[in-house]
C-alpha cells in the first residue's frame, strides 16, 4: 500500500471497545486494543495515502451461543449469580437484534465506496445508542446504566 501510494485498512471493533462491560474483560480488552492500534496506525499511515477504518456493531443476531459454553456459570463459581444473568442478558438481547451480518457487511462496502470515509462507523441502533450514553454520562452514572440493564433487565434504553 506504501508502494502503490494508497488504500484502506478496515478493522472490526464492536461498540465494546468503546466501554467496558461486566465479564466481558478479554473480549472488551481486545476490542479497546483494535481501537488503539487503529488510532495510532492511522497517524502512521496517513502520509502515505493509507486510510484507516473501523467498524464498531453492537450486537448482531447470529446463532453465536448456541455453540459457546460459557465459563463462570458452573456451581463453585463466585460469579455464577452475575454470568447467568449476563448470559440472559446477551441471548436476549442476540434474539431481539435488529443488526444482521449484512448490515454490517453493508456499512463495509459503503465505507470503501466513500470518497471520504469516516474513521469510524457505528452499526446498529443499540451501538449508536450505547455510545451515545457512554458519551453524555458520568463515568459514575454511565456504570449504573450498564449494571442495570445487564443485571436487572432493565434494558439498555434511556
Amino acid at each position: 500500500m506504501r508502494k502503490q501510494g494508497n488504500g484502506i485498512i478496515v478493522n472490526i471493533s464492536s461498540m465494546a471497545g468503546r466501554f467496558g462491560v461486566p465479564l466481558n474483560s478479554a473480549y472488551v480488552s481486545s476490542k479497546f486494543a483494535v481501537e488503539g492500534l487503529s488510532e495510532s496506525i492511522a497517524f502512521e499511515l496517513e502520509e502515505f495515502g493509507i486510510r484507516v477504518i473501523v467498524i464498531e456493531p453492537g450486537v448482531v443476531k447470529s446463532d453465536f451461543f448456541q455453540n459457546v459454553r460459557v465459563k463462570g456459570t458452573d456451581p463453585d463459581s463466585p460469579y455464577r449469580r452475575l454470568m447467568k444473568m449476563r448470559v440472559s442478558f446477551l441471548n436476549k438481547a442476540m434474539k431481539n437484534s435488529e443488526t444482521s451480518s449484512y448490515d454490517v457487511a453493508g456499512t463495509i462496502l459503503d465505507a470503501l465506496n466513500s470518497k471520504n470515509p469516516k474513521f469510524r462507523y457505528v452499526v446498529g441502533n443499540d451501538a449508536t445508542n450505547s455510545i451515545r450514553m457512554r458519551n453524555s454520562l458520568s463515568d459514575r452514572k454511565f456504570m449504573e446504566w450498564i449494571k442495570a440493564g445487564i443485571f436487572q433487565g432493565k434494558g439498555l434504553s434511556k
